[in-house]
């Protein structure tokens, strides 16, 4: 860490399994469940090939934050990757447009997890629910490092558990005649196949793998370091790939009547909800509502507060966001000024969008967009990082160039055939980026990132890092 200018300030205490259950807790094993009406209807039932689409792409940026993480080992993610291997302004680009994911995520957690909670407890206002998600997880971050991972351990065993159950029901109710029976529509349809429409699925789905990158925000929590971070996120991936497409297999067959699904929608949110109650009764309806709630509105609402605050936190401390963000509490050892705003945007998150009909797909599909374009970002930063020759060589020219130029032309793809107005208000808000980036630079404050020599428009070059060091 002084090699980049910054003095160590957050424990090394997670090991690879604790990291990797972050990523499981994170992207949510049982995230399908909540979305799986939206994927399905935009895949028109093609919901598997939407999600091993979804898989692969997050694959192949997985390995390029590999590649950013291992050569910049800072709090940071996309936006250090890019303010180093780029320039510091298009740093704080990447940053303002993340923020756009990490801010917005807590806020739709709990929204989603309160509106799940009215389905079991429908006297309870969602206001309420959404209220206590979020004081709860603060508390329980506020508390440490060392917490939240003992807690993360016990949500995924139950969140296992319930999928275990849901899966073991559901292939006997297919095996007994339920549903639509065995058929590979799920995976592929030829009557309905269209790349432009597989692409707008999968950019509906790629909320359920949102998560994996913000191990990378990890990086000083971390035993093993950056090549710890690095294996988790592709280990996190490949285990949530394979049991989203496992659960979304299942329950596209025991859709009851998907031609009703796909032309209508699913605007209730209970479409998988629905295939449990085929698969074993009213019963493991209930108990995958709840999973639901508790997974998305406890489980992954803390460690998503984990992330925002640490990119705060990581930002605050370059001088780009206000200094108060980058207060460490000496006894935990964790940003809570960070921690505390996170709550306080997301309680007035939740609250503003809770009265709106539109609310949870509105945030769903603005947390996409930006997740989307950061992960461009951070091909990006590979490639650029690869073209000063004085730059250490991490990886191989496999991952340094062809994955990441494959990886940029997917997510491009995807992003094109977006949400058309998550897409507009995207854009509006990297716009308001770019003018606060010029009100910085018009009153003295341009982006600068620790331990870089300002004579270099990039990184730090290896012979900087030995002046510093010297």
């Amino acid at each position: 860490m002084e090699q980049y200018g910054y003095k160590p300030e957050l424990r090394r205490t997670l090991s690879f399994g604790d990291l990797l259950i972050y990523g499981l807790i994170y992207m949510v094993v049982i995230a399908p469940f909540g979305i799986f009406g939206s994927v399905f209807q935009a895949s028109a039932g093609m919901v598997v090939l939407a999600y091993a689409v979804g898989v692969v792409a997050m694959l192949v940026t997985a390995s390029s934050y590999g590649v950013m993480v291992r050569a910049y080992p800072t709090a940071g993610s996309v936006y250090a990757y890019a303010g180093r291997a780029i320039a510091p302004w298009v740093g704080f680009l990447a940053g303002w447009t993340i923020l756009l994911d990490y801010i917005l995520v807590p806020g739709l957690l709990s929204l989603v997890a309160a509106a799940s909670m009215t389905a079991v407890l429908p006297g309870v206002p969602v206001w309420a629910w959404i209220v206590i998600f979020v004081v709860v997880n603060a508390g329980l971050n506020l508390r440490g490092i060392k917490t939240t991972r003992r807690l993360n351990k016990a949500f995924l065993v139950g969140a296992l558990a319930v999928l275990g159950l849901y899966l073991i029901a559901g292939l006997l109710a297919l095996m007994s005649g339920a549903g639509r029976g065995f058929s590979w529509a799920p995976v592929f349809d030829s009557s309905q196949f269209q790349l432009g429409l597989i692409a707008a699925a999968v950019s509906v789905g790629m909320l359920s793998f949102l998560g994996f990158d913000a191990l990378s925000t990890m990086a000083e929590d971390a035993k093993g370091g950056a090549r710890q971070v690095s294996r988790a996120q592709i280990a996190a991936l490949g285990v949530t790939g394979v049991l989203f497409m496992a659960q979304t297999f299942v329950a596209a067959l025991l859709v009851e009547d998907p031609a009703k699904l796909i032309a209508e929608g699913d605007p209730a949110g209970t479409a998988f909800y629905d295939t449990a109650r085929v698969a074993a009764g009213p019963w493991l309806a209930t108990l995958t509502a709840l999973a639901t709630a508790l997974a998305w509105g406890l489980a992954n609402n803390m460690v998503a507060q984990v992330g925002t605050s640490r990119l705060l936190y990581a930002m605050a401390r370059d001088g780009q966001l206000p200094a108060f963000l980058a207060r460490v509490s000496p006894m935990r050892s964790v940003p809570t000024n960070g921690i505390l705003l996170t709550a306080a945007v997301s309680l007035g998150l939740g609250l503003l969008m809770a009265a709106r009909e539109d609310g949870i797909s509105l945030m769903a599909s603005l947390v996409n967009f930006g997740a989307i374009l950061s992960f461009i970002v951070v091909h990006l930063s590979v490639l650029a990082r690869n073209l000063r020759p004085q730059q250490r060589r991490v990886a191989g020219v496999f991952r340094s160039w062809v994955l990441p130029v494959i990886g940029i032309a997917i997510l491009v793809v995807v992003i094109v055939n977006a949400n058309i107005l998550a897409q507009k208000l995207g854009f509006a808000w990297l716009c308001l980026g770019v003018v606060v980036l010029g009100l910085m630079v018009a009153t003295g404050r341009r982006p600068r990132l620790a331990g870089m020599d300002d004579s270099q428009p990039g990184p730090v070059t290896d012979a900087v890092v030995a002046g510093h060091r010297g």
